[in-house]
């Protein structure tokens, strides 16, 4: 069996229906809702809007993203628009840029139907041909990164609302008159949150003392899977198939045995893959591309770190909030056994018998249900993005050709990407007037 796109399976995990779980006590939950209603959304602001305008090229925002490491812009609407509600039309981050990527490299798999279905996509085509792509074109590309606007005054459970759904971020507007905005907070400081909500709630902190194999978390049962690579598999294979599962991150494992070695997500495309000084960097087999994102670690930035980060069914939903903020992860691994070394490198993978995915996403929704929202569905997203995938037709191989060509930028990739989408591929696919 082929693990380029391995389904594992969970029954051997829990077999109970994925909407049973440990419920909160009633009145506790009721007590824990009201004093998330007075807590102000704004007050968990962690990073400012930085915006970009919507005929920026696609290169230079992404120089933006890397330059200033941050993992987000909001993109500035077009001068003479009509008269909006807000000045932004959408969001630009890594998995845009990973959707964009993936484009480019199996550009020449497009037929003129297919494009034709998708009028984004060809508008992306046509401007590449010029030779200049502007991000307003390319702003969530991934469709995994919606323009979300809080009001002022929103509260804890306004954030949870939206990214019980899948969303990753909001912007706060200022108070009126003005008509500025705070600031973006991130569902990564919603759970640092919630996390340090527990430490001074009893109730709640019992209630987290659970074990995740007695909870409802969507990635390791509504899923029913987790998306893999094989260590083998090339750089571009991992980038086609997080595009085609709508999925930020992927598992590498070994071949033969199926062994956890590691993770690959849209960030480690858009800060490996995009400084790249070769388009080569797309063959590259994934056990090598992991050991360079994991070569900063401990030599630049002073930490120590696993290859990848896991938990298993037996540890309590408490510690894997925990471990997520430890980690600044966005997921973590379940596995059926502890890693069988705590020696950090990675040579010394975590055990086989990798069962799931706990997310944020998951944790967020499991907070939603307590607080009795409505329609909490953080896997719709992700469906629509499967369905929808701007790599998922048929007619297109995984795999992209190579072309050899150099460039200084420190988005040297990116810009070889647009140039080499002029090319006669493109011109044999779009019919002339």
């Amino acid at each position: 069996m082929s693990l380029s796109k391995k389904r594992m399976s969970m029954s051997s995990v829990r077999s109970e229906s994925p909407l049973a779980f440990v419920a909160a006590p009633n009145a506790d939950a009721e007590d824990w809702t009201k004093a998330w209603q007075d807590v102000q959304a704004r007050d968990l602001i962690d990073s400012p809007v930085v915006a970009v305008d919507a005929d920026t090229s696609v290169e230079d925002a992404c120089e933006l993203l890397l330059s200033k490491d941050i993992l987000c812009l909001a993109v500035n609407r077009q001068p003479g628009s009509s008269p909006h509600f807000t000045p932004y039309l959408g969001l630009f981050d890594f998995s845009d840029v990973n959707s964009f990527l993936t484009l480019a490299a199996t550009r020449h798999r497009w037929t003129t139907e297919e494009l034709e279905e998708k009028p984004l996509i060809d508008q992306i085509v046509a401007a590449a041909k010029s030779g200049r792509v502007p991000v307003h074109l390319v702003s969530n590309l991934s469709e995994k990164n919606p323009l979300e606007i809080l009001p002022h005054n929103a509260n804890i459970i306004s954030l949870l609302s939206i990214f019980a759904r899948g969303t990753h971020r909001s912007i706060i507007r200022a108070p009126p008159p003005s008509t500025e905005y705070l600031g973006m907070v991130s569902d990564r400081g919603l759970l640092a949150w919630f996390n340090a909500f527990a430490q001074r709630t009893s109730s709640l902190h019992s209630f987290l003392s659970n074990s995740l194999s007695s909870l409802s978390l969507p990635s390791m049962y509504l899923y029913s899977s987790v998306v893999a690579a094989k260590a083998s598999d090339t750089v571009l294979d991992a980038m086609n198939l997080m595009s085609d599962e709508g999925v930020s991150s992927v598992a590498v494992v070994e071949e033969a045995t199926g062994r956890l070695l590691s993770a690959v997500s849209v960030t480690d495309i858009g800060k490996i893959v995009v400084p790249s000084q070769s388009n080569q960097i797309l063959s590259t087999p994934l056990h090598q591309f992991v050991s360079r994102i994991k070569e900063p670690d401990g030599s630049t930035d002073g930490a120590d770190k696993y290859p990848v980060y896991t938990v298993m069914p037996s540890s309590t939903l408490l510690y894997t909030m925990q471990k997520l903020a430890a980690t600044n992860s966005h997921r973590l691994f379940v596995t059926e056994e502890s890693p069988i070394s705590s020696t950090p490198s990675f040579t010394n993978p975590a055990a086989a018998n990798l069962c799931g995915i706990v997310s944020i996403v998951d944790i967020l929704s499991l907070f939603a249900r307590i607080a009795n929202l409505p329609d909490v569905d953080p896997t719709r997203m992700q469906r629509h993005r499967r369905a929808s995938s701007t790599s998922s037709t048929s007619s297109r191989s995984p795999r992209a050709d190579y072309a050899r060509s150099r460039s200084s930028s420190r988005t040297g990739y990116l810009r070889n990407s647009v140039s080499s989408m002029e090319g006669f591929q493109w011109a044999e696919r779009v019919p002339r007037p």
